[in-house]
């Protein structure tokens, strides 16, 4: 799972994204399907009725269970929690013993007569915190929302539990819907009726990987390469539509695509997107990747600019996982046990080296700056630095559960990618520039790939015999053991360096604190009060208390005071400005230019010119 908060004014926003296994999709008959029909034609109270068909059970009592935990989500979720009215039935309709024995599975007795079983399933989205993600709420993109006529988010795991001895069975699942919500999924529709889908899937695993948005039609689709895309959009007030948004993710999966070369053999890939109200409605924000789709959920009051910049960090991240874990992964996710999870030791590679592509393929591929790539790499130099750097990654890895190791989680996306950047680095010096870290993970998907998983205590060798004795000796001192990685040794041998850089600062905030905010009323943006200003408010003769109402013609009220922060970000010095102010209660036109507030930090940057080819080759090889 991949936690990032945004600096939004009055809005956190949290991040995710979810690894697994990828399995055959070859639908077989060799073995009874297990038949699932979804009500979504009568919903009552949010809640929606499932009914599971049983198959041929030889045993006088079996177990029916949800999942506690979904792969690569890192946390205890118990889907069974939103459950109810589960009943079980006989062929003659008399209703069985069913005794729940945890929060995600229950009992059914004299199992052998089992027909049917029947339950209600409640929504994640409505139990969430008003405001800001909570940290036992189910995160968002692997939650539901069930809205009547409006949407579903119907992520199959939280609507379809298994039997405990028939995971493998084929599914076969017919949804009934109003004519006028169209399933958004990856998976293919049997059924061309308008208000019924059918879906065959060849067993448990591969139903999970795959789900559904229901809602009015607002969706795109395109081809890269030979790759088909889905970008499927729910926006409640109709502001953002998939036609709108399309042009920046094509732009970004062919670059994708191209950074990946002939490794990706995915053939269809769906960017099923969310945007939440706020108000009883999701909160836990980013996105849940799965083999063939990616669940994005963010909110609608964002500017749609300011999506379009998180969409391509995100999403891309959920994209490259389509190298790892989903081709090269570990026993224990390719035998993935969804109320007893074994956690693998890998997470540097799953998360670390799918964040560390994530970055590289941009400024490989011409989309950010060398500047702007040494920019993130110094911030998550310094978020690694606030976490414990002496905890061995892999033990943190298998542990990740329980604590303290799932509080040091989120360094897999900064210590995590930071790993990768050095084993890359390491790669590049030992083959003169010719192979880097993406040779490594090609070699490995030959090696292992989607249907043969590795041994954890094995991995390290393996990665030492297709590359370098010094590409072992790092994964064993700095990835394993306790020793802290010292980043400006790795950095230097393509001639990378720290040094202090002039930087424009934040136009809003100084030390830490923001110069604006939204009255005790709630109805106006305010400049505060007693705070020393900078240089762009002193420029435009702004002072404590004035009201902002408007700049270039654009008003912002306290519901669009976060498309501030990110518009600001688009002003270059000398740019000329006009503000609308109300000033004690009188209204005033202000025109100027842009003045950044400046400051200087320590950043990297390329300072050895002897080592310019290798960071050539490291950078755009």
């Amino acid at each position: 799972m991949k936690k990032i908060f945004f600096a939004f004014l009055v809005l956190s926003v949290l991040s995710s994204c979810k690894s697994a296994s990828q399995k055959s999709t070859n639908y077989s008959s060799s073995k009874q399907a297990i038949q699932v029909n979804i009500n979504l034609t009568d919903i009552k109270n949010d809640k929606v009725l499932v009914t599971v068909k049983a198959p041929l059970i030889s045993t006088d009592n079996t177990t029916f269970s949800f999942p506690r935990m979904v792969p690569g989500t890192y946390s205890d979720d118990n889907f069974g929690k939103y459950i109810d009215d589960f009943k079980a039935y006989n062929k003659k309709g008399v209703q069985l013993n069913a005794k729940k024995i945890d929060a995600n599975s229950w009992v059914i007795s004299n199992s052998k007569t089992l027909d049917k079983i029947t339950y209600l399933v409640n929504d994640t989205f409505d139990t969430e915190k008003k405001r800001g993600f909570g940290k036992d709420d189910i995160f968002s993109p692997s939650g539901s929302n069930i809205d009547a006529g409006k949407n579903i988010v119907l992520n199959t795991h939280c609507f379809i539990g298994y039997f405990k001895d028939y995971v493998a069975n084929p599914y076969k699942v017919n949804i009934s819907h109003p004519a006028e919500l169209w399933g958004a999924t990856s998976m293919i529709d049997a059924d061309a009726s308008a208000t019924n889908d059918l879906f065959l899937m060849p067993h448990y695993a591969e139903l999970v990987e795959n789900p559904i948005l229901y809602s009015k039609p607002n969706y795109t689709t395109f081809t890269v390469d030979d790759m088909e895309i889905l970008i499927a959009v729910y926006s409640p007030t109709g502001k953002i539509t998939a036609e709108s948004i399309t042009p920046s993710m094509k732009s970004m999966i062919t670059a994708q695509k191209h950074f990946l070369g002939n490794m990706n053999t995915t053939k269809k890939y769906s960017i099923l997107l969310y945007l939440s109200t706020l108000k009883n409605d999701a909160n836990g924000f980013g996105a849940l990747e799965h083999p063939t789709s990616t669940t994005v959920v963010f909110p609608e009051t964002m500017s749609q600019e300011a999506l379009i910049e998180n969409m391509k960090d995100v999403v891309s991240h959920e994209f490259f996982h389509i190298v790892t874990p989903l081709t090269i992964h570990s026993q224990e996710i390719q035998n993935f046990d969804y109320n007893i999870p074994k956690m693998s030791k890998h997470l540097w590679m799953y998360e670390g080296v799918t964040e560390y592509f994530s970055n590289l393929f941009q400024i490989n591929q011409g989309l950010i700056s060398e500047e702007e790539f040494y920019d993130r790499i110094v911030k998550k130099i310094e978020q690694a630095d606030k976490m414990d750097d002496k905890m061995p990654f892999t033990t943190m890895s298998a542990n990740v559960l329980k604590n303290p190791y799932k509080d040091q989680y989120l360094n897999v996306y900064e210590k995590g990618a930071l790993i990768g950047m050095c084993i890359d680095i390491i790669i590049r010096e030992k083959s003169n520039g010719e192979r880097g870290i993406l040779d490594l993970m090609q070699k490995l998907s030959k090696e292992y790939g989607v249907s043969k998983a590795f041994n954890d205590d094995e991995l390290f060798q393996k990665i030492t015999d297709l590359t370098y004795p010094e590409v072992g000796t790092f994964l064993n001192t700095y990835v394993s053991g306790p020793t802290p990685i010292p980043y400006s040794t790795y950095l230097a041998k393509v001639g990378v360096a720290k040094t202090p850089i002039k930087t424009p600062g934040k136009i809003f905030v100084k030390d830490r604190k923001q110069l604006i905010s939204i009255t005790n009323g709630k109805t106006e943006i305010i400049v505060n009060y007693k705070m020393v200003l900078n240089n762009f408010f002193t420029n435009l003769g702004l002072v404590g208390g004035d009201i902002i109402m408007a700049i270039n013609n654009k008003e912002y009220t306290p519901e669009k005071v976060n498309e501030i922060l990110y518009d600001c970000d688009k002003w270059k010095e000398n740019d000329p400005i006009t503000l609308k102010i109300k000033r004690n209660g009188l209204e005033k036109i202000i025109n100027g230019t842009v003045k950044l507030p400046y400051e200087e930090i320590e950043g990297l940057k390329a300072v050895d010119l002897s080592k310019s080819v290798l960071k050539e080759a490291w950078l755009k090889g």
